[in-house]
């Protein structure tokens, strides 16, 4: 049976918020690694309460972990940490510039601590001028040129989601195995840094580029002029829509075939895809007329035999019921809460957009989303806590737990 866990036994400890460094997280721990989330004493990751579009980032990027809650500002709570750092692979952390050199959980701190460490620092921008500004994933999205393209001439828009985040991460955990191998080598720890502002800037690489080879004015992706004459969406009768995407000449020539459109088949000035791409607004208005005279299911099947890209115009929302993510563990089934309490319900979310083996197995959930200091005191009796003392750490607000019969009503609930 194929090992989806290939991290496992690697200890990390997550300092982090919002969605970048949980990201980076939640990849680790579905992985295999065992993800420690270290959260404030005693009310937890101010994520957990987050409204609005950012609701659910704590369910969806924080499954999978245990739950240390502590108050890193106190002393004791501070050498309890540098405990678990002694015993540590990786830290990483997703603070604003200085914070974790503020509470002293720095590299430079830790790296005396533990030598082998390998310090994962995600943040708004990599060595450079900007490199102190506080940054988000929508503020880099405008800065990088992201906005503009995405949105019609004159009015920048934000992507649908936290690209840069996400995608960050990655390149982060990138950067992390990489320094892994290394460590096999060398012995040594070290630091690695992914930059949300670099992100974004590398996902500008083709449009720079662009300029230069097509020789052209760079428009936005609502006016921009595509690589190929038919790639957007189109009415069905019936008020569907369908994502049409017809990159070559046999595409083309089995699309026009399938949807008996034999006037554009004859016509020489449409034989390959650059001439097309110069005939579009004549092509367009011929296919919106042939697809808003089919129902959708119709135009569907047609584009099945003729082997072109499409896809439904679809809503996340939609995903909950994809037959082709419930076919084989495409969703984990994790629980939601409302405003990071109790009252919620199971959900299906995405799993990791990854498989392994000949048998393509896909990571899947290792556990439900953390209470606030769910583990704790499991957590601390590794590094010698006893219960007596764990007892008088929390009652002196160093550290924080959710108590056995909060735990239980809990844990009923996400079952």
């Amino acid at each position: 049976m194929t090992n989806v866990h290939p991290l496992e036994g690697l200890k990390v400890l997550e300092f982090s918020h919002a969605v970048m460094g949980p990201t980076a997280g939640l990849l680790l721990a579905e992985l295999g690694a065992d993800v420690i989330k270290i959260e404030p004493a005693p009310g937890g990751d101010p994520t957990r309460q987050l409204a609005g579009f950012a609701a659910g980032y704590f369910s969806a990027y924080c499954r999978s972990k245990r739950s240390l809650a502590i108050d890193l500002k106190h002393p004791e709570g501070k050498a309890l940490v540098h405990r678990l750092v002694a015993e540590a692979d990786v830290v990483l952390e997703n603070y604003g510039p200085g914070t974790m050199d503020r509470l002293d959980c720095g590299y430079t701190e830790l790296s005396a601590i533990n030598p082998r460490l390998i310090y994962l620092a995600l943040k708004g921008y990599l060595k450079g001028p900007y490199e102190n500004r506080p940054a988000l994933d929508e503020v880099v999205q405008f800065h990088a040129g992201l906005a503009w393209m995405t949105g019609p001439p004159g009015k920048p828009m934000r992507a649908g989601a936290s690209v840069n985040d996400i995608m960050g991460a990655m390149f982060g955990v990138i950067a992390l195995q990489s320094a892994l191998i290394e460590r096999q080598k060398t012995g040594k720890g070290t630091i690695v840094s992914a930059g949300l502002f670099e992100n974004a800037c590398f996902l500008m690489s083709n449009y720079m580029a662009g300029m230069i080879a097509g020789e052209q004015e760079l428009r936005p992706m609502p006016a921009r002029r595509g690589a190929w004459a038919i790639y957007e969406p189109f009415a069905t009768k019936g008020g569907g829509q369908v994502f049409v995407g017809v990159t070559s000449d046999s595409q083309w020539t089995r699309f026009v075939k399938e949807f008996e459109l034999q006037q554009l088949a004859d016509d020489p000035k449409l034989a390959t895809n650059r001439l097309r791409t110069q005939q579009r607004e004549h092509i367009r208005p011929i296919i919106q007329a042939r697809l808003l005279g089919l129902e959708l299911d119709d135009v569907k099947s047609r584009l099945d035999r003729a082997n072109v890209s499409w896809a439904p115009v679809g809503k996340p929302s939609d995903l909950f019921e994809d037959p082709h993510l419930q076919a084989a563990g495409g969703l984990v089934d994790v629980f939601v809460g409302k405003g990071g309490g109790a009252e919620g319900q199971i959900v299906p979310l995405p799993a990791l957009p990854m498989a392994f083996g000949q048998d393509r197995a896909r990571p899947g959930l290792v556990s439900q989303p953390p209470l606030v200091g769910q583990h704790s005191e499991e957590i601390l009796r590794d590094v010698g806590v006893s219960a007596e003392e764990f007892a008088r750490l929390s009652q002196d607000g160093v550290v924080a737990s959710t108590t056995a019969e909060r735990l239980e009503v809990q844990q009923a609930k996400r079952t």
